[in-house]
């Protein structure tokens, strides 16, 4: 049961990973790193400090 509640997780966390991180200038299939633990956070770091350099020009 309890891998499915990750698979479910998973799948919400990585689809939208697949069309968010090509505008922040990352490739979509680092998107799929968002399988391994901590992984989605390692993601947002990375579209946050995109952001922060986006802004400053």
């Amino acid at each position: 049961m309890e891998f499915l509640v990750w698979l479910a997780i998973t799948a919400a966390t990585v689809i939208p990973m697949l069309k968010l991180l090509p505008h922040f200038g990352v490739n979509k299939n680092w998107a799929y790193g968002a399988i391994i633990p901590f992984g989605a956070l390692v993601l947002l770091w990375v579209m946050a400090m995109k952001l922060q350099e986006l802004e400053k020009r």
